[in-house]
């Protein structure tokens, strides 16, 4: 899901989270209406009605016709379908993945200047972002003495005890008879 349509689907949610706005919409499915109208019909002031169609046209939900001096407000099933595709599963999944990847850039951002670790995360989740992002330091294809592994980390941060360490406690590397190398399936594609 793209942040255009993010954005879009928040906006959508914001403006039917208003109980008049969807008395308003269920008139309207059923037949075209003006501002007065709508007003008699749900006992409300016409500059409110105004302002609730208004919010209603800003997504398309609502399309407005002069019919001689009056405007007829009516119902666009249009947008509605349109944001039906945003809610299918698979487009929900997408926007979770999209918040996940802009938070693990927050985390690099915070913690990284240029290719150097300012420091360790003490977060677990955090560490965890900064550990997957130096475990492609390293060659899947390759097997790494530990001082060969110590050298790659410490071009990012002088602690390569602790951060080796963490890259075995996570499985993001294997290690046995000091030989270290990365976990394959735990390679970004």
């Amino acid at each position: 899901m793209t942040s255009e349509d993010h954005s879009m689907l928040v906006q959508f949610l914001k403006v039917l989270a208003d109980e008049s706005r969807l008395r308003i919409l269920g008139i309207l499915t059923s037949r075209g209406a003006s501002v007065e109208e709508l007003a008699a019909a749900l006992s409300l002031k016409p500059p409110t009605i105004s302002h609730h169609l208004t919010r209603l046209r800003e997504l398309g939900l609502v399309r407005m016709r002069p019919e001689g001096t009056v405007h007829v407000y009516e119902f666009n099933v249009e947008a509605l379908q349109r944001v039906n595709l945003l809610l299918k599963p698979e487009k929900l999944a997408q926007m979770a993945n999209v918040e996940g990847d802009a938070w693990e850039r927050k985390v690099l951002r915070d913690f990284l200047n240029g290719e150097e670790l300012k420091e360790i995360p003490a977060s677990r989740k955090k560490r965890a972002v900064i550990l997957s992002w130096l475990v492609e330091k390293f060659d899947v294809e390759t097997r790494y003495a530990e001082a060969d592994v110590n050298v790659i980390i410490k071009r990012h941060h002088p602690d390569a005890a602790t951060l080796r360490r963490e890259l075995i406690a996570t499985h993001l590397m294997e290690r046995e008879n000091a030989v270290y190398w990365r976990t394959p399936q735990k390679q970004n594609p």
